[in-house]
């Protein structure tokens, strides 16, 4: 019989996008061994419950009523590339993408498999990168979003390579855009 697991602490992001779990609420009783025993031991049912929990809680993630926006959906990526016409190919050909649109004095065409962007491709350096990643929210409305940024003590910027977006804790840029 598997060792029973206690209850996991809530965990929530924080104001400044940080993960918290509530102090309240500490994992007591936990030690590595019953940890690796529960999920790591490679039986079909334990791994089950496992893989159930963890999507359970990353659920309550998306249902935060303190986001400053609801995301919809992941818009698109946009990469550096050392050769525009063999990346271009290498969409069209693998995964069957066409050209969306091209900025030619930037060097950046976009490919989708409708008129939606999916891949930004940008010849640019440094190369071989994802220069950003697009998150579509729901109701996006630039300043609005901008005053509930800058009340959480983000300042979004904006360029030609990521247009409006914000950086994350590491430093990557996540354009926000309208879903």
């Amino acid at each position: 019989m598997p060792p029973t697991l206690p209850r996991l602490p809530n965990i929530s992001p924080g104001p400044t996008g940080q993960i918290e779990r509530e102090a309240s609420a500490p994992l007591r009783g936990v030690s590595l061994q019953n940890c690796r025993r529960a999920c790591c031991s490679g039986a079909p049912r334990r791994a089950s419950a496992t893989a159930r929990s963890l999507k359970n809680m990353s659920a309550g993630f998306s249902r935060n009523q303190d986001a400053a926006m609801k995301t919809v959906k992941i818009d698109h990526i946009s990469i550096q590339v050392r050769d525009l016409p063999r990346s271009i190919r290498f969409y069209q050909t693998l995964f069957g993408l066409h050209q969306v649109s091209e900025d030619k004095p930037n060097e950046i065409v976009r490919l989708g498999a409708t008129d939606k962007t999916l891949v930004s491709l940008h010849h640019k350096a440094p190369m071989g990168i994802v220069d950003h990643f697009a998150i579509a929210v729901e109701g996006f409305d630039r300043d609005a979003v901008t005053q509930k940024l800058k009340q959480r003590g983000i300042n979004p910027e904006q360029d030609i390579d990521a247009g409006f977006h914000v950086k994350d804790p590491e430093g990557i840029s996540v354009q926000i855009v309208g879903a």
